[in-house]
Formats: structure tokens, sequence, C-alpha cells
């Protein structure tokens, strides 16, 4: 079977001490549970027997020409360093898409690699049925992130704290999964021309329009730290908590990924966290950009040799490129985010900022849910009844509606602003994890119900 061809792995061109070959462990029942039509309408997957999906797409049947391969890497776990790799993944390898795209294809939970250390390297299905879920939702609601190809049972049971659960593999597609942690190991454990060779893969296969400038690894680390803003912001713009937001779960290509103890918000609250060992409030939802930029200043220590061979300049230019820029690109983005959401474009950060920051800490004060908060904005306009949960609201909407008069913005000009950024339809945890316990038990279809629910967030009437 010949999906693949083992001349484009362009992985396999790196240093052989950047991953371990390491095939996936066979399952014992390997059975479909999720296929994603829409996913795998982008490549040609006509080489494939669609009765053979579970087989290949589990670790029982293998991909000629295929790659096959566990990366090295390590990150900064709750800021603290940490030598990692994928212990429960296998790079399957590189496929392009109709569209020319190379995406990496990924076996999660295919059993232990030569990383796995004392883990067991499976994942459960409840688990991979959650990132299945999120993916999707952040997916379809215009974020970036990894997309999830297919679910596959493998009738066995995984050994959890919580007891025996049932065992999936889940496979992830990504532009790739080279993260901030690939370039602290490689930093840390490799050559200096190792790390140029990273450097250079990763310009040419996210960002080839920086290669030949001046400094590649300064302009590389602001392509990464402006494609991290643009998804931070709007994890922030939907409300998003990722939970976990170490080093090793940032991607390089801007992609969320790694979905762990992440849910969106219901009632505002800036210091929400979703990881149960998260008890400083480490990445609570308010403090996701400031993570982001400590995460961007990793990458820039890692790559410190290349920005320059004296190393008081190259401090001083990773430190001038993230002092200088990191904050006002973030909020360049984040208010303008924000300020679609209350119905306002090209109109003056100084005006948008002060309206956004009030209305979130009426919310906070308030407890008002996050989304319907922002619906509730755009039935104002529409003159709907008002809602009197919100009637806390009234001051700060008198000088909403004096600002878009002032800056004549009409109240449908708004309304079609908002409508293309404020969801309808949210991906509510409790409703994903009571689908998930269903789906296990044997009725998907409150889960065929949510999935139908998120591919239309902001459908409207």
């Amino acid at each position: 079977m010949h999906l693949f061809n083992l001349q484009d792995q362009s992985y396999l061109k790196l240093p052989q001490t950047f991953y371990q070959r390491s095939k996936p462990a066979p399952v014992p029942t390997a059975r479909i549970v999720r296929w994603n039509e829409g996913l795998a309408a982008q490549f040609d997957l006509s080489a494939l027997e669609s009765s053979k999906y579970a087989d290949y797409f589990s670790g029982n049947a293998s991909f000629n020409g295929a790659a096959y391969i566990s990366q090295a890497y390590g990150g900064h776990q709750f800021g603290h360093y940490t030598t990692l790799g994928d212990g429960r993944a296998v790079l399957i390898g590189e496929l392009f898409n109709k569209q020319g795209d190379r995406l990496d294809f990924q076996l999660k939970g295919s059993g232990r690699s030569p990383f796995s250390r004392g883990g067991d390297g499976k994942a459960t299905l409840r688990w991979m049925l959650k990132e299945y879920l999120y993916s999707e939702a952040l997916h379809y609601l215009g974020v970036s992130s990894s997309r999830s190809l297919a679910i596959v049972s493998t009738g066995e049971a995984v050994l959890r704290q919580e007891g025996p659960e049932p065992g999936a593999v889940l496979t992830r597609v990504m532009q790739s999964h080279l993260r901030v942690g690939t370039f602290e190991w490689v930093a840390r454990t490799q050559s200096l021309q190792a790390l140029e060779q990273l450097v250079d893969y990763a310009a040419r296969r996210h960002y080839p329009e920086i290669i030949g400038e001046e400094n590649l690894a300064i302009s590389f680390v602001r392509k990464v730290m402006e494609r991290q803003i643009e998804t931070v912001s709007k994890w922030m713009g939907v409300g998003f908590i990722h939970g976990v937001m170490n080093t090793d779960n940032t991607a390089i290509s801007g992609e969320t990924f790694d979905y762990g103890p992440c849910a969106f918000i219901n009632s505002y609250d800036p210091n929400q966290v979703y990881s149960s060992i998260d008890r400083q409030g480490r990445y609570a939802f308010s403090n996701q950009p400031r993570i982001l930029l400590w995460n961007i200043a990793r990458l820039a220590e890692a790559l410190l040799p290349l920005i320059d061979k004296d190393s008081a300049r190259a401090i001083r230019k990773a430190q001038d490129l993230i002092d200088d820029e990191f904050e006002q690109k973030y909020e360049q983005a984040y208010y303008e985010e924000m300020g679609l959401k209350i119905g306002m474009t090209q109109i003056p950060l100084s005006v948008v900022r002060p309206l956004v920051d009030e209305l979130l800490q009426l919310l906070e004060l308030n407890n008002y849910d996050f989304h319907h908060s922002f619906l509730h904005l755009e039935n104002e306009l529409r003159n709907s009844k008002t809602d009197c949960l919100f009637q806390n609201l009234q001051p700060w909407l008198q000088k909403w509606k004096q600002q878009l008069v002032q800056y004549k913005v009409v109240n449908t000009e708004a309304i079609a602003i908002m409508s293309k950024v404020n969801p309808t339809s949210i991906l509510r945890n409790e409703d994903a994890l009571s689908a998930i316990m269903n789906l296990q038990e044997g009725n998907s279809r409150a889960f065929d119900q949510i999935i139908e629910k998120v591919k239309k967030p902001y459908a409207r009437g």
C-alpha cells in the first residue's frame, strides 16, 4: 500500500538523533469509532480500502513508504525543563493534501516508544474523543488547530488512576509536530550545526518567505511569535483555556494541539484553570498571553548562538525583539479581536480597549456567562427584548452605543461584524463529557449531534 512515499518524508533528512524508529504496537481488536469525512476529503486516500481503515489507523497494518518515527524533544513543564520525546505517539509520515500542503500524520496512543520511559504508551478512548471534539470545535471557530482524522478503539483496557478504561488510537493531522521544546532539546543536547539545520528546516517548511534574511534566527522567532499571538488572541476571544501551555505544547506552526484539561469558559472568570495540578494558576485563562511570552522567550533563548556569536549581543537582540514587539503585537491582535466582538472595526484601540476592559470587569463581577453576554449585545442592537439577567450592563451599554454613533457604525453593520466572531453555539464542557460517556456506553447520538453543532458555531436563525 503506497499512500506514503518514503522519499517525501522531509523529517528523515534531519540528523538521525532527532528521532527514533518506532512501530505502533498491534492491538487486539481495531474498530473505527470516528472517521472525519470532511478532513479525509482533503487527501487522496484512494490507495486505501475503506474496510481496512481500522487496521491501518490502529497500527495493525503497515503503510509502505511511511516514516514510522517518534520525535525527540524536551520542554518546560510548569516552568521546569524536562527531556521528553514521543512517548505514546508515532509519526506515520507526511502527506500532501489536495491543495499541495505538507501535513504530518501521527498515531497517538500507539504503544511504547524509545521515549516512553515508564509509560505504557497507550491512550484512553475518553481522552481521544475529547481531543477529537475540541480540535474540531476550534477549527470551525476559525482558530488554528490540529485535526483528528480517525479514532480507532483497540479492544484493550488501559489502566489509569480511575481504573481500567477502553483504549484507543487517534490519528492526528498537523502542519508539523515541531514545537518550542524541539528547539530547546536540540540546543541543549546537539551541536550548533544541528540547531542550524533545524531552524533552516522549520523556516523552509513553515515560513519560506524569511529564507535569505540577514538574521534567520531572529526572523524565525518573530514569525513564530506572530503566529502564536494570532492563535492565543483568538483563544481569548472565544473563551478557550488550553490548560497546559508547556513549551512542548507550543507548536512552531501556531496550531493548537495536545488537548488535555482544556475547556471553554462558562461564567467569565479570568482566573479559571482546568488542570487539576495547576494549583498556582500558571495556565489560568487570563495568564495565557503572559505564558505565551514566556514560551517565546524560551525559543529565543534556545537560538541565542544563532542570533549572534557574541552572547551579550545575542541576548540584547532577543530581548529587543520580545520587549519591543510582543506586547504591542499581542495587544493589537487581542483588542482587534475583542473589538469585533462588540461590533467595532477600524476604530482606534484607544477607544476599544477601555470599553472591552470595563465590559470584562462587569462580566466577572456579575458572574455573567461569557458567550451569552456577547450575544446579548447583539440583541440590544436588534432592539430585542432586554434580558433581565444583564441589567447590570445598562450603564456600559449606553457608553458603548454612544461610541458606535460617534464613529458612525450603524446597528446593522455592528451586528454583521459581531455575528462572525460571537458563536451562538459553543462546546460546553459538561455537554462534551456527557456525550463522551454516552458514546463509550454505545450510544453515539449525543456525540453526533455535538459534532454537527460545532461545525456551525456562528449560525444565526
